[in-house]
């Protein structure tokens, strides 16, 4: 069992909106930001990033988690998805295999569209 500060989903929220805006999507027009809690309540945020070689893009959950393993942690607790999109956004298949391998198996995962917050998942209830 881990012990960990408790996520705050409007702060994630709020972190991965602002990050959202430096996403490069040239070839999509899709702009995506992620932030993601380690366990001890650090914050790391990332956004999408497009290549014309478009196998090789970079997604805002995979940049923000990459960004936690960078600085030594070890485990995500909290993850929020923000998108600008009618509904919720959810991560993509690779991601979803990325949250797998780094999140706590009942973490929540914030699902969020530029008004907020809209729905709570986990990474059990994605796969």
């Amino acid at each position: 069992m881990y012990k960990h500060k408790s996520a705050d989903k409007k702060k994630l929220f709020l972190l991965a909106k602002k990050v959202q805006k430096n996403a490069y999507a040239a070839y999509s027009n899709f702009y995506v930001g992620a932030a993601a809690q380690a366990e001890d309540g650090s914050i790391f945020v990332g956004c999408n990033v497009e290549n014309a070689a478009y196998g090789v893009t970079q997604c805002a959950e995979r940049a923000a988690i990459s960004a936690l393993i960078a600085a030594g942690k070890k485990k995500v607790i909290a993850l929020a998805v923000v998108g600008s999109v009618p509904d919720f956004l959810t991560p993509c298949g690779a991601c979803r295999q990325w949250l797998r391998e780094f999140m706590l198996p009942q973490a929540p995962i914030y699902l969020c569209n530029d008004a907020g917050v809209q729905k709570t998942s986990s990474i059990a209830e994605l796969l």
